[in-house]
């Protein structure tokens, strides 16, 4: 763990993180489907070749493809600006968990984030190993995939 902070402030930084990281996710999605959908587009000229119309409907699809990741990453953050990250001593929407060397943010799953040195990352209230250990406290041991864990700080 890190040295002394306010739990507060140590909070907020990795709440922050949290947030660039889905609002850079987000930021590259959108660019992907941006791209491709200008690839997509003919330009005036009256005749097309079919390469010209199969390059553009191939764009098209990818464009298509990236609309899913760019809700998914609007959806997050909608969910982080809509989440209490108030300190708690319970495992509970909002929660940053330390379970030994992991550290997880309880609120929507991410990749792994750095912070102070520290490795953190997001998981969502419906992971298998939030719902194990929801409505926990500090020094609660419980097993998830047969590995036990015991809960060594929240924030």
């Amino acid at each position: 763990m890190t040295a002394k902070i306010d739990p507060a402030a140590r909070k907020k930084a990795i709440i922050d993180q949290l947030m660039a990281l889905e609002a850079q996710e987000l930021a590259t999605a959108q660019a992907h489907h941006d791209a491709f959908q200008k690839e997509s587009k003919l330009d005036d000229r009256e005749g097309h070749d079919k390469d010209d119309i199969a390059a553009s409907r191939e764009s098209a699809d990818l464009a298509a493809a990236f609309d899913g990741p760019v809700h998914a990453h609007h959806a997050k953050i909608d969910v982080i600006e809509n989440t209490d990250f108030s300190l708690t001593d319970t495992v509970q929407p909002g929660a940053v968990v330390w379970l030994g060397d992991r550290h997880f943010v309880v609120c929507v799953s991410t990749t792994k984030f750095d912070v102070d040195g520290e490795t953190y990352m997001g998981i969502s209230t419906q992971s298998p190993i939030y719902l194990a250990m929801a409505g926990m406290r500090k020094g609660d041991v419980f097993t998830h995939n047969g590995t036990e864990f015991e809960i060594r700080e929240i924030l």
